[in-house]
């Protein structure tokens, strides 16, 4: 049995989500209308660094902590503001965009590019 290639399942996923420029993502949550929601692996924030207020929800913990019925369920995940994942490059984002909204989440989106870009063009991170 051949495995799907994860390109055709992050390409799949991005015609079926919403994806928000960086400018666009930042203006959101300056505007307090969106939360980041930083889904990297804690490795990642301590060697890379974190954008200031997002709140941190590890991949392998994201459907659990948004479930309500979850013992796993964090509250601040419970908002009407738009979520706004990302990851290091917006492959892993998109593909949890894509299972939250499986799951009947609507305030959900990602942000283009992910850490990474965001990191490169320069924007404000804090170092861990």
């Amino acid at each position: 049995m051949a495995i799907t290639p994860i390109k055709e399942l992050v390409d799949a996923a991005k015609s079926e989500i919403r994806s928000l420029s960086q400018k666009e993502a930042a203006a959101m949550v300056a505007a307090g209308e969106a939360l980041f929601v930083d889904i990297r692996d804690p490795r990642e924030l301590e060697r890379e660094g974190r954008i200031a207020g997002a709140f941190h929800a590890p991949r392998g913990m994201l459907e659990f902590w948004i479930a309500p019925d979850s013992p796993y369920h964090k509250p601040a995940l419970a908002t009407d503001k738009t979520l706004i994942l990302f990851c290091a490059s917006a492959w892993r984002s998109a593909l949890s965009v894509k299972a939250l909204q499986d799951m009947g989440v609507t305030n959900i989106a990602e942000m283009e590019g992910g850490f990474s870009s965001w990191k490169t063009r320069g924007a404000p991170i804090l170092e861990s």
